[in-house]
């Protein structure tokens, strides 16, 4: 199985650990390859601006970091992601983000590791925690 993070999976992984639950750690453990989207460096560096996350560092070099050092690869934001963002089935919520994230993963097949419960619901997208 490969996964893609949602950001705050990022944040969890890469700063709080106590957050994440024994399934979410062996998901983790056994997944093939994981995947972040650039989409999560645009979402972290407005957390950081608003003083909503305190990371160690400036966000960028501290995603850098966690990218290199987990070794996640990062999955495009394309053409086709995008016009899959906005034709996703059913109801969805406005948020650029997790759009980007929930196509991403159903373009790529890959499952989204979330604690977003919007997302963990949405019925087209397999999505954990």
């Amino acid at each position: 199985m490969n996964l893609l993070l949602d950001t705050c999976a990022i944040l969890y992984l890469g700063i709080d650990d106590s957050c994440v639950t024994a399934t979410t750690s062996n998901l983790v453990r056994k997944a093939e390859r994981i995947f972040v989207s650039p989409i999560s460096s645009a979402e972290l560096a407005c957390l950081q601006e608003r003083r909503r996350i305190e990371l160690p560092v400036h966000w960028k070099p501290w995603f850098r970091e966690a990218i290199e050092t987990n070794g996640w690869d990062v999955q495009p934001i394309t053409l086709e992601v995008m016009e899959e963002a906005y034709s996703l089935p059913g109801s969805f919520h406005a948020d650029p983000a997790d759009r980007i994230l929930t196509a991403t993963a159903r373009l790529e097949d890959l499952v989204l590791l979330t604690t977003d419960r919007k997302l963990l619901d949405y019925p087209h997208l397999e999505a954990r925690w």
